[in-house]
């Protein structure tokens, strides 16, 4: 492994020298993406010899990783500039974004190196989230590849707004005109499915330098510029955040003593000043700022990316994950809105399925209700589906558990964008741009009842709960389940039950047993457990329910301590053995897709407030240890 590079002393002293000498000058932050292998740690790394800004020991440590992990024969691999982790080096491939510092005479650039593979998408998409501008790499020899395409579309969808074509490996062409034209135009071709505002094509050899920092003689019919004039030259929009209206998320409420009570965060858009009247975007609370607390002291005014702690003239109700707004330019505030995602987990994106979303410093449970449609990265054409894979990019309505407030993602990155994770593995799942929050978000209220789920139970002698039996197919739950019910019926208890088979013929005729379909059997069969419950009823539920996430949804809904969990733990081979209804053996022949046990897996609860098997008796013998099991937790009288 190459050892790593250190400056000494004097080099520390140079390299402030000359970050202090670029003050003044305008910053770019572009990344470089495109497919793998077309030269985008190449690129960089030439740019950075260019710019003269190594230092000697920098050279010297690059031809000695040049001889051991180079690929380019005797001469330096400038990538290895880029792919520092060992991994990359051994395999030629960048894996993690990596951001470097470069300046010329006209402008100071940071550059976001991101990986060409399918599989480390998710860490372009990081990359791309800060950037000005986008250089898609193109190997002339292989022109635009699906890769491509799937960059050039998360470039756009987060909101840059530059793109250059580098048409790399120039040379291993022949500095062929014609192959340069024929990539142009099959990118001009899907350039209705991007929003790019400029888009400049540039041949070019990032290993020789050819149209990097210098024309190239090689090509006599290129009369363009070259990629570090374009970059020098091109023009930003002047309306950056501080322009903005204020958005100021809350991280932490800081409450040192009784004395102090502040608001700590990092502005995300505009600016505030002393005096300046905010709201709480989610309740509309008033307050003025009464100081801007800095850890060097105290500010008159604040403006984007400063990290403040504020303090109000009076106490309102603010906590971690509120926005802090101006009162004449609120954001939305609604708990449906229909966004991007980009699907960054193996495991497929499934509607109805909860997840946890973060928004600014928020947390709220959230789900997708609707796949509109997918981005078919062959030909960039929407297409309906039921799920997101890895890496795909589709269109989609999304609810939360409670109402957000947020911009449009084009009116503000921060306040516009999300990451779903997973409840369980606490896994970042998905990347999100909202567009525009729904109508019927904003249009629909609940209507205050006056006779309450109390009140219900009360009449019954009861408190309501649900018995959510899962198992395997042919584990006993129907059965076990039917037994309770005849049991509380008898005792006077008022009951309903919620079989697999029979909510099918009605409720959820139209649902196959796909994973997709699963889910949103299960999100169908909860939400109609819960009306259940607010009548008051013990309500009895019988799915294999596979998922713990959909089981989780199901308690959620609920309060505390009114969702039972019962697990009938009947073993893969007894349930097969018993297969009442043949089930099993169709799906050993292949006639039955998606069964559980057999090629759709079972998550097994992993605390459930019941467990039943076979050491505990017969059938009979199981029905009456859950009715104790009630009658011990108060839901059933004595």
């Amino acid at each position: 492994m190459a050892e790593p590079l250190t400056l000494a002393p004097e080099a520390v002293r140079s390299a402030r020298s000359l970050a202090l000498g670029d003050a003044d000058k305008s910053l770019l932050r572009f990344i470089t993406c495109g497919s793998v292998d077309d030269g985008k740690s190449t690129l960089i790394g030439r740019l950075l010899y260019d710019s003269k800004r190594l230092f000697e020991d920098q050279i010297a440590a690059l031809e000695k990783d040049s001889r051991r992990f180079g690929t380019v024969g005797d001469d330096m691999d400038l990538a290895l500039l880029v792919d520092g982790l060992e991994a990359e080096r051994e395999q030629g491939i960048t894996i993690d974004v990596a951001y470097r510092f470069f300046a010329t005479e006209k402008r100071k650039f940071i550059v976001a190196d991101t990986p060409g593979h399918e599989q480390y998408t998710r860490n372009m998409a990081t990359g791309a989230s800060t950037a000005d501008l986008a250089v898609l790499l193109i190997d002339a020899r292989k022109g635009i590849l699906p890769q491509t395409r799937r960059h050039a579309t998360i470039a756009s969808l987060l909101g840059i707004r530059h793109v250059v074509l580098a048409i790399n490996k120039i040379d291993l062409v022949g500095f062929d005109r014609s192959v340069y034209d024929a990539i142009v135009a099959a990118f001009d071709a899907d350039a209705g499915n991007y929003t790019f505002s400029s888009r400049v094509a540039i041949p070019i050899s990032a290993r020789f330098g050819d149209n990097v920092s210098s024309q190239s003689p090689a090509m006599p019919w290129y009369r363009g510029p070259t990629l570090i004039e374009h970059l020098e030259g091109v023009e930003l929009a002047a309306d950056g955040a501080a322009a903005k209206p204020l958005r100021f998320p809350v991280q932490w409420v800081n409450r040192p003593d009784l004395s102090f009570r502040g608001y700590a965060g990092t502005i995300a858009a505009g600016a505030v000043r002393c005096g300046d009247e905010v709201v709480v975007a989610r309740t509309g609370q008033a307050a003025r700022v009464e100081r801007i607390v800095t850890h060097d002291g105290d500010l008159a005014s604040a403006e984007a990316e400063a990290a403040v702690t504020l303090t109000l003239d009076r106490e309102i109700d603010v906590s971690r994950g509120d926005l802090l707004v101006p009162s004449d330019a609120r954001p939305e505030v609604a708990d449906q809105f229909a966004a991007h995602l980009i699907w960054m987990a193996d495991e497929p994106m499934l509607p109805g399925r909860p997840y946890l979303m973060k928004i600014g410093t928020r947390i709220v449970g959230a789900a997708v209700t609707e796949l509109k449609h997918r981005v078919e990265m062959d030909t960039l054409k929407p297409l309906a589906a039921k799920t997101l894979a890895l890496n795909d990019i589709g269109f989609a309505n999304l609810s939360t558990a409670e109402p957000i407030a947020f911009d449009a993602y084009d009116d503000n990155r921060t306040t516009g964008a999300f990451i779903l994770i997973d409840r369980f593995t606490n896994q970042t799942v998905a990347a999100g741009l909202i567009r525009f929050g729904l109508r019927r978000a904003t249009n629909i209220h609940r209507q205050a009842l006056a006779v309450d789920k109390a009140s219900r139970a009360g009449a019954k002698g009861q408190k309501p709960a649900v018995l959510w039996f899962t198992g395997l197919s042919g584990a006993g739950k129907s059965t076990i389940a039917n037994l309770v019910e005849q049991k509380l019926h008898l005792a006077g208890r008022h009951t309903y039950l919620l079989d697999g088979d029979n909510v099918r013929h009605g409720l959820n005729r139209d649902l196959g047993f796909t994973d997709a379909d699963r889910v949103e059997n299960i999100r169908r069969v909860a939400e109609t457990a819960k009306l259940f419950v607010d009548a008051g009823l013990i309500v009895l539920a019988s799915f294999i329910s596979p998922f713990r996430s959909e089981r989780q949804l199901a308690r959620d809904l609920v309060e505390a301590g009114e969702f039972v969990e019962i697990f009938v733990d009947t073993p893969l081979e007894t349930a097969e053995a018993r297969d009442p209804k043949g089930l099993y053996r169709k799906a050993r022949e292949g006639k039955i897709r998606n069964f559980t046990g057999i090629d759709s897996p079972y998550e097994r609860p992993e605390d459930p407030e019941l467990r039943l098997s076979a050491e505990d008796g017969d059938a009979e013998a199981q029905a009456d240890r859950v009715v104790a099991y009630l009658v011990a937790r108060g839901i059933v009288p004595r």
